[in-house]
């Protein structure tokens, strides 16, 4: 059995599969996928799992080298736009590497979407709770 913080073996697999610069989203309920991606699908009803809960798990194991968000998250969602500040600063803390924050329009965020390796929906409820996480090397 696997230890360590994240145990969904579909997340798993994406995450291990990523080369530098490909991306995956976590996006909330409401977010579109595009039928191109894949879509790793976890909401079991509102709020459940959180946003904040699956981007924690998927830090535990992918290397980022820069995030996309709305522009409109920081205004509309404070909470969560300074939850991923936050968990940013403390990756740039611990591991002493620099994130970059992108910050687009929803919905050039949406169309970003199209190019990830897969689409990760949460149950969260709250507006704009989306990210792109773009990998980098850990090397």
């Amino acid at each position: 059995m696997k230890k360590g913080v994240l145990m969904n073996s579909e997340i798993s697999y994406v995450i291990s599969k990523l080369g530098h610069g490909d991306s995956i989203v976590i996006g909330d309920s409401g977010l579109p996928i595009p039928d191109s991606c894949k879509r790793i699908d976890l909401a079991v009803s509102k709020g459940i799992p959180g946003f904040l809960d699956v981007l924690d798990a998927v830090l535990s194991e992918q290397r980022v080298e820069e995030i996309a968000l709305a522009t409109e998250l920081k205004q509309i969602n404070p909470l969560i736009y300074q939850g991923i500040i936050n968990r940013m600063n403390e990756l740039e803390n611990s591991e002493g590497y620099k994130i970059n924050v992108k910050e687009v329009a929803h919905e050039d965020f949406k169309a970003l979407n199209k190019t990830a390796k897969a689409i990760i929906r949460t149950g969260e409820c709250t507006p704009y709770a989306n990210i792109l996480l773009k990998s980098g090397v850990v090397f």
